[in-house]
């Protein structure tokens, strides 16, 4: 079996030296659709170095998003990377991501579930810098294929929305460039951008980023709910349930559940509410 169960647990986490700068932060805002309009002073907070803070979903992109490569090539683990699916994603926010860092991420599979037909891998990575402890990702990957072989199913279960009107809505659209200019933030996918190889993979035209709906879905929410302090996030988790294409639309809702704690769903409008991020959950301070 491609995925060896025991050998891949028993692994020693690997570790990446990372780094990024004011360019890759400004790089990563506009990928999500930042600096519209221009000179608005609370988007010039993304793109303007003078001003600039740190979404915290650039955490999944700091070092080219070296946590999940890190996972997927450990010891025991041979896919097919045709075969992989982003299930989940969630970030662990231990202090706030500064503009210019240096930092180690250590990455390790930290558990794998049978699904049946499918595995899940449940990669692990913790990043630090010499001050201590900056944030902890954890991705969930579906690889088609690999299930039946006896092992624990793993949680289950959907978060669904609150049965009343949200607290905020906020609709984003997506350029028709947008996947072209996220993808130069390290997800090289061609699956982003060349029609040929997404129709191979089953879609009449590339479709955008996950991780760029993920990152778009939280700045709404930043900048709609919580004053457009990114600091204010501890952390941040959502389940992707569906596709989106550069040119449609992201629609974002959000419900304030109790005190520090939100829940989001991001659907496209132009086809009647199709789900993209589902079990959406912010907690902040």
């Amino acid at each position: 079996m491609p995925i060896d169960v025991a050998k891949a647990l028993a692994a020693e986490p690997r570790s990446t030296e990372i780094s990024w700068g004011h360019k890759d932060v400004q790089l990563y805002h506009l990928g999500l659709g930042a600096g519209v309009p221009a000179t608005d002073p609370a988007e010039l907070r993304y793109t303007l170095e003078s001003r600039l803070h740190v979404l915290p979903s650039f955490a999944t992109v700091a070092g080219a998003g070296m946590g999940v490569v890190g996972g997927l090539s450990a010891p025991g683990i041979e896919v097919d990377l045709a075969a992989v699916l982003h299930g989940t994603q969630s970030i662990e926010l231990h202090r706030p991501i500064p503009v210019d860092g240096h930092a180690t991420a250590t990455a390790r599979v930290a558990d794998i579930y049978d699904k049946g037909k499918a595995a899940i891998l449940v990669l692990r990575t913790d990043v630090a810098d010499e001050d201590g402890p900056l944030w902890t990702s954890r991705a969930q990957i579906f690889v088609r294929g690999e299930g039946g072989f006896g092992g624990e199913r793993g949680p289950s279960g959907r978060l669904e929305p609150p049965q009343r009107d949200p607290d905020l809505v906020a609709e984003r659209p997506i350029r028709e460039d947008q996947a072209l200019l996220y993808r130069l933030s390290g997800d090289w996918n061609p699956l982003h951008a060349d029609p040929d190889f997404a129709r191979l993979a089953g879609f009449d035209r590339p479709i955008l980023h996950g991780l760029c709906s993920y990152g778009m879905a939280l700045k709404a929410v930043v900048d709609g709910a919580l004053d457009g302090d990114v600091a204010r996030v501890s952390s941040y988790s959502v389940r992707f349930a569906g596709i989106v294409h550069p040119g449609e639309s992201l629609r974002v809702r959000a419900w304030h559940l109790d005190e520090g704690r939100l829940q989001l769903t991001a659907t496209v409008p132009e086809r009647e509410d199709a789900p993209v991020l589902g079990d959406g959950v912010v907690t902040y301070g």
